[in-house]
């Protein structure tokens, strides 16, 4: 990132604690739970995120249009990209994220990276579970990982109405 770029730094208050959403001019940058606000000193980016989380939150978005900057190796940004490729609602295996990328053997690293993602909800890490289908670790916390899943599943915007037979 450009030293002379401005850092903008907006807030949302989720059902599961507040999301810090940082940006620069033109990127996303950052998206995580913290348990302190800052000051906040928006954009048009920042107040972009804090919409479409709220739309997340309340089951009216399963998934965001925001001009992403995340830093990291290319690995990382492999594996970050691959993240953004999983469907609302559904998980994929660390193992399966490796083998999507090319690198089946690179499991741990991939967890590795899925733990550095800057961009948490926006960039869906919390959808990546264990080869044995149990909830794994979250920088957050499972049980943040585990809300947001279940939300996931039960999003009304995702409930096909059932009719009966007439």
């Amino acid at each position: 990132m450009n030293s002379s770029s401005n850092v903008y730094i907006d807030y949302y208050q989720s059902p599961i604690g507040d999301v810090e959403i940082r940006a620069t001019d033109t990127n996303l940058t950052h998206v995580g739970f913290v348990n302190k606000q800052c000051e906040t000193k928006t954009n048009s980016i920042t107040q972009r995120a804090v919409q479409q989380l709220a739309e997340y939150f309340t089951g009216q978005r399963t998934q965001f249009e925001l001009p992403l900057g995340a830093v990291g190796t290319q690995f990382q940004t492999d594996v970050w990209r691959e993240l953004s490729a999983i469907e609302f609602g559904q998980t994929r295996s660390y193992a399966d994220v490796a083998i999507a990328i090319g690198r089946p053997k690179a499991v741990r690293a991939v967890g590795a990276a899925n733990g550095r993602n800057p961009l948490g909800i926006v960039v869906p890490c919390h959808r990546v579970i264990g080869k044995n289908g149990h909830l794994t670790g979250f920088a957050h916390g499972v049980d943040k990982k585990a809300w947001l899943l279940q939300h996931e599943k039960n999003a009304p915007s995702l409930i096909t109405p059932q009719f009966n037979n007439i």
